[in-house]
């Protein structure tokens, strides 16, 4: 197993710690679950960099890294809505639209077309990112909420239209493949 794959088992293996340090509910414990979170999210960004810089590229990787990716941020969104950070219909449109995602992918790759991800998608995930390391440390302070909500809001908005995104790129592909 290369370094990037190792980087992705050891993303999933964090979610487990960032559970845990979650439901301390302290201050203290907040702010290591939100390490926990950071230094996670910062393996997504390193595995697929050095995959790319060190052509490692793996079939495995290109499986579990996304996989990982949603595993972390839904995880998340799940107990923020458990704790009433997050309302349940904003996390239910982000995860519907990572499962669905997912089931996309899956058929576009049955038909042999890979899509790759947007930049609109990138930038989606790292608001995300961004917004749920602010809602799960526990401040007092009502203006970090309203910050991790505003944030995580325009990610879902990301998140909505990299959707269509893909849509019209899986569309695209398939009126060139029956073209042949």
């Amino acid at each position: 197993m290369n370094l990037p794959n190792i980087l992705t088992v050891f993303r999933i293996v964090l979610i487990p710690f960032y559970i845990l340090a979650f439901y301390e509910r302290s201050y203290d414990a907040s702010l290591i679950a939100a390490a926990i979170f950071t230094i996670a999210s910062l393996t997504d960004f390193l595995d697929g960099y050095l995959a790319r810089m060190r052509s490692e590229v793996t079939q495995f990787g290109k499986f579990l890294d996304p996989i990982a990716d949603k595993l972390l941020i839904l995880s998340a969104l799940i107990l923020l809505v458990g704790i009433n950070r997050v309302p349940a219909w904003l996390a239910i449109i982000i995860i519907g639209r990572e499962l669905t995602m997912t089931g996309f992918r899956a058929i576009a790759a049955s038909e042999g077309i890979v899509i790759s991800a947007e930049g609109t998608g990138k930038i989606k995930m790292f608001f995300q990112t961004v917004s749920v390391i602010i809602l799960t440390i526990d401040f007092e302070n009502p203006l970090y909420h309203q910050t991790g909500m505003f944030l995580l809001l325009f990610a879902m908005a990301l998140a909505i239209f990299s959707a269509f995104q893909y849509f019209f790129k899986f569309g695209r592909s398939l009126k060139l493949m029956d073209v042949k």
